[in-house]
């Protein structure tokens, strides 16, 4: 286990988050990749968009991961000036976890959940590396981070 799970790990444990972490040998990187890990569609699993608001807010966009998230819609739901896509290393410096890794909570960050995420049950996000993955309800998501629900899909 690499530090990025023990952190997410522990991150859990102190927070009393239910949600089931799951390793992998292999890349989970794209929930193509990651779908594939679990033997799942990749509807079962969410993306995580990290975004930087025109006032240096970081934004996570969390979709389905059949959709793409929109920086127009964001703009349009939250009206606030189109937020732009973080690089890879403002991620990891503003998360704390890397590109391809990064959580649905565990950091500071304005959440963003489309609703079509909501409609489920559980879902599979990233576990903090780019091979680790956790199953959670939707419902213990929100309640981690606090996120907002708005459409943010295209």
């Amino acid at each position: 286990m690499n530090q990025y799970e023990e952190k997410m790990k522990q991150f859990l444990k102190a927070n009393n988050i239910t949600a089931e972490f799951l390793s992998f040998n292999q890349s989970c990187h794209t929930v193509e990749e990651a779908a594939n890990s679990l033997g799942t569609s990749v509807d079962n699993l969410v993306k995580n968009i990290c975004l930087i608001g025109s006032d240096g807010e970081t934004i996570i966009g969390i979709v389905n991961g059949k959709d793409r998230a929109s920086t127009s819609q964001i703009s349009k739901s939250l009206g606030i000036p189109r937020p732009r896509l973080a690089t890879p290393e403002e991620i990891l410096e503003r998360t704390g976890y890397p590109c391809g890794g990064t959580p649905s909570f565990g950091y500071k960050a304005r959440f963003l959940i489309d609703p079509k995420v909501m409609e489920k049950e559980y879902i599979y996000t990233s576990g903090g590396s780019e091979t680790s993955l956790m199953r959670i309800l939707t419902k213990e998501l929100q309640k981690a981070n606090g996120g907002e629900v708005v459409k943010i899909r295209k």
